[in-house]
């Protein structure tokens, strides 16, 4: 099940369950602007692809919780590439 990580690690603009975002196959999480201006699609973390976060059933969020851990680097995102 995907964490649904609240923020995303660049700008730590707040990311709702239902909001759009994107995602790596770890789960790191962004905000489509960060993904599309700063980041060019690619993760700074991994190198991988990003692709749009699923979005989980309103009904599902409480027996299933979004994650409260927030991932942010203060000193900001660079493209991996």
């Amino acid at each position: 099940m995907l964490q649904m990580r609240p923020n995303c690690e660049c700008c730590n603009r707040d990311l709702p369950p239902d909001s759009e975002a994107v995602i790596c196959s770890f789960e790191c999480t962004f905000c489509i602007d960060c993904a599309t201006s700063v980041l060019h699609g690619r993760c700074p973390n991994c190198g991988g692809a990003l692709a749009p976060r699923p979005t989980r059933a309103a009904h599902l969020l409480e027996k299933y919780p979004a994650s409260t851990e927030r991932v942010f680097k203060p000193e900001g995102c660079r493209s991996a590439g």
